[in-house]
């Protein structure tokens, strides 16, 4: 008990030491010990890196998982899971859960129905897009994330932990050469002091040894910073590699989806470029039947053979470029302006689209129509 009052109470007198001579020292009545410029330099350096690496870190935790309050609850999740040394499971991504909807609302309203049957094409689309969107959350948590959070978590604290720990010896390195200026005063007036001057003395010495020791110490650590930075370019190119292979791999399935939507629509669309097979609905009004071609000559009729209506063209301006996915429709360019109409029969989603002497569907969304 004894040897612990002791201790409190040198513990105590340590701090006041250093208090006093923090406060003279920014009252500019006591001198400081200066660090070189080499040093200040690392230090300089190595608080950039923390401050940067940690917003860097909070805003890439905010891309991969924009919701706080889910981000909240996973990370609690994770906690106790790392806690019981398990397995962290895999969790459905909200494209995933948008597409088990789709294709739950398919059932209810008919999966052969046009819309059910495209809800489930679109439902799994929504489904792999989550597939390749977890994966890439996985990959860039592990890749990324994780060697950022081992730094701030990690070297950081100790880099933290041994400059406060400088700190306090060059404050009592800085409190024994004031005792000492002090001695060495009260020696020239009395010369019983000498004993106090040699105190002093020894206390600066030991006091000199520590800080340089611990400056060493802090140095290196703070001189492998450079090898922090190495590491996260590397994290850094990781991180991109992933995002790039995310965003192709979306990409590629948006594509499929559209090809097989439009193709899907080519089937449940009436056909607006069929003529009836009948002589007379083929013939033109006031010729005979007999003037009209085989059946087999007028059965189909090319997007080319469409006519435009006398009334109800219209101008339109493009908005995005679009390919056509077969020969029946338009491709068209971001900008341009063309002419539009529709036909009996068609869907209202599509339009049919002319350009000089080229003719074909054109979906609606691509258009701003002019008036």
């Amino acid at each position: 008990m004894d040897f612990n009052v002791k201790k409190l109470a040198s513990g105590a007198g340590l701090f006041f030491t250093r208090a006093v001579q923090f406060t003279e020292e920014k009252l500019g009545q006591a001198e400081k010990t200066e660090l070189d410029a080499h040093f200040e330099n690392l230090m300089s350096r190595a608080d950039c890196t923390k401050l940067w690496t940690e917003k860097i870190f909070r805003q890439t935790e905010v891309l991969l998982q924009p919701n706080p309050i889910d981000h909240t609850g996973a990370r609690i999740e994770e906690f106790f899971y790392e806690k019981l040394d398990m397995k962290v499971p895999s969790r459905v991504t909200n494209p995933q859960l948008l597409g088990q909807y789709m294709q739950d609302a398919a059932k209810d309203f008919g999966p052969g129905t046009p819309y059910g049957s495209t809800l489930i094409k679109v439902g799994e689309c929504e489904r792999r897009l989550g597939a390749a969107e977890r994966e890439f959350l996985q990959t860039s948590a592990i890749s990324f994330l994780t060697p950022l959070r081992n730094f701030l978590e990690g070297d950081w604290r100790t880099i933290s932990k041994e400059r406060r720990l400088l700190e306090n010896l060059r404050l009592d390195l800085d409190a024994c050469k004031a005792r000492l200026k002090k001695a060495k005063l009260a020696e020239a007036k009395a010369a019983l002091w000498t004993e106090e001057v040699e105190k002093a003395e020894h206390e600066l010495r030991v006091a000199q040894t520590e800080f340089d020791r611990q400056a060493e110490v802090t140095r290196l650590l703070l001189e492998g910073i450079s090898s922090t930075h190495v590491n996260h370019l590397r994290c850094l190119h990781e991180f991109v590699e992933a995002q790039a292979a995310y965003y192709k791999m979306c990409h590629l399935h948006m594509q499929d989806l559209q090809k097989e939507l439009a193709s899907c629509d080519d089937d449940m669309l009436p056909n607006a470029f069929t003529l009836n097979s009948a002589p007379s609905a083929a013939a033109a009004p006031g010729s005979s039947p007999e003037g009209a071609g085989s059946p087999a000559e007028t059965d189909t009729l090319n997007i080319e053979e469409v006519q435009a209506p006398a009334t109800g063209t219209r101008k339109a301006k493009v908005l995005y470029d679009y390919d056509a996915a077969d020969s029946s429709e338009l491709s068209l360019l971001a900008d341009e302006l063309i002419t539009v109409y529709t036909v009996p029969g068609m869907d209202s989603d599509w339009l049919i689209g002319e350009r000089g002497n080229q003719k074909g569907k054109v979906p609606v969304t691509y258009l701003e129509l002019l008036s």
